[in-house]
């Protein structure tokens, strides 16, 4: 149990993040399945991307993280095993690469990791011609045997459990026969900023994709080799950007960019609706507190990663809130939303949980322990609430080191 440190004062601070967690893995998969070498600068070194660098090395590339620019160098594809951890980006990325290799690449993870939705994604490469034998349980654990190809062309998946399922074909389709087309049915898919972050990856590499209504296409080319420089992980602001309103201090993230594909950008329109002041210059984005801390009715479907910290933030706040379409989030982690609500009630919050989203009412919070379930973003509510409410204690912290090693130091550097 740590004990989260209360902002007693208002905290002025400027906060340099580690690059994204979701950029440096598209980068490396890329990378891997180049022309020639590259390099990743800046790239995010945590639990997770250590374990799409050893995934890469298991299938035959060579990938160098001394330093903070990752060298990578494509190999032949072979087969191998691959420790997807808890990490979405690795048991949804990497199948279809290793469907490239020749032999089995045999696929396991955490005990949690075996819950999470993989059926949308082995469908697909089943329909491709790829072979797959996961005992019929869509999820974790199975082999994928490659024969060196993949016949490539249409598929038709729904999506609606993570847009990760398409990222994850279009990553690797132009390394197919026929490159391939992704066509989405089903409910709305959610997340979609990261289907326009994983475009933009493959342009950088020209590759040539082609977007039509719910299909994304990918035509059959080499990946040319390009060094790439990691963006700050957006998502990771939120805590931080959030302990300015708690604290009713101003803090500022460098290096924000003016233009991105990361879903952690909508922080600036909804702290902005719930009372913050937001300012974006040459020198980073600046929240500044206000007088208090309002309710927020948003969908934040395009932007379910956000949803813990912005719940934690609803939790504080003097007039009610609705968080929607976000059922989508039930199967990451953990189950978000009962989480959410099972731990912000333990601490007095007056939460309703619904099948797509939680709402607030105003309440007087107390301190408690706070449970993380192994969810670095259930730990990043958790220290919201703690920034501004006694007693707060949270169990296993240091999951934040998924997307931000070190974090509980940086932050308690802030605090105090």
């Amino acid at each position: 149990m740590w004990p989260a440190p209360v902002a007693r004062v208002p905290v002025d601070a400027h906060v340099s993040l580690p690059g994204s967690k979701s950029l440096t893995n598209r980068a490396l998969v890329l990378a891997a399945l180049s022309d020639s070498p590259s390099v990743v600068r800046r790239a995010l070194r945590s639990r997770d991307t250590e374990l799409m660098a050893a995934a890469m090395s298991s299938l035959g590339s060579t990938v160098i993280t001394t330093d903070d620019d990752w060298l990578v160098f494509p190999g032949r594809l072979r087969g191998g095993s691959v420790d997807c951890g808890l990490a979405g980006t690795v048991m949804r990325f990497v199948p279809p690469v290793a469907a490239l290799a020749k032999g089995k690449v045999v696929f396991d993870g955490d005990p949690h990791a075996r819950t999470r939705p993989m059926a949308g994604v082995l469908a697909a490469l089943r329909k491709l011609g790829v072979t797959i034998d996961d005992g019929g349980r869509g999820a974790l654990p199975f082999t994928v045997s490659g024969t060196g190809r993949v016949r490539g062309g249409a598929v038709t998946i729904d999506a609606s459990a993570s847009s990760q399922f398409v990222s994850a074909l279009l990553l690797a389709g132009a390394s197919y026969d026929q490159g391939v087309s992704v066509r989405h049915v089903g409910p709305p898919m959610p997340s979609l900023p990261h289907i326009e972050m994983t475009l933009a990856c493959l342009r950088e590499h020209d590759v040539e994709v082609s977007v039509g209504s719910d299909t994304w296409s990918v035509a059959p080319s080499r990946i040319r080799a390009t060094d790439v420089t990691i963006e700050p992980d957006l998502s990771n602001a939120a805590p931080f950007l959030m302990l300015a309103m708690t604290s009713g201090g101003r803090v500022t993230v460098p290096g924000w960019p003016h233009a991105t594909t990361q879903a952690g950008d909508a922080l600036r329109d909804l702290l902005g609706f719930m009372g913050a002041a937001v300012s974006l210059k040459d020198d980073g984005l600046t929240v500044t507190g206000g007088e208090g801390i309002l309710g927020l009715d948003a969908d934040l479907h395009d932007v379910g990663e956000l949803a813990p910290a912005v719940a934690a933030l609803c939790a504080l706040a003097s007039t009610p809130s609705r968080l929607r379409g976000i059922a989508h989030i039930r199967g990451h982690e953990t189950d978000r939303l009962t989480a959410l609500t099972t731990e912000l009630r333990g601490l007095g919050a007056e939460v309703t949980e619904h099948e797509d989203g939680l709402s607030f009412e105003p309440a007087t919070l107390h301190g408690g322990t706070f449970r993380t379930y192994a969810d670095h973003r259930m730990a990043h509510a958790a220290v919201v609430v703690g920034s501004a409410v006694g007693g707060v204690l949270v169990e296993d912290v240091a999951t934040t080191s998924k997307t931000f090693p070190g974090f509980a130091e940086v932050w308690a550097g802030l605090v105090h």
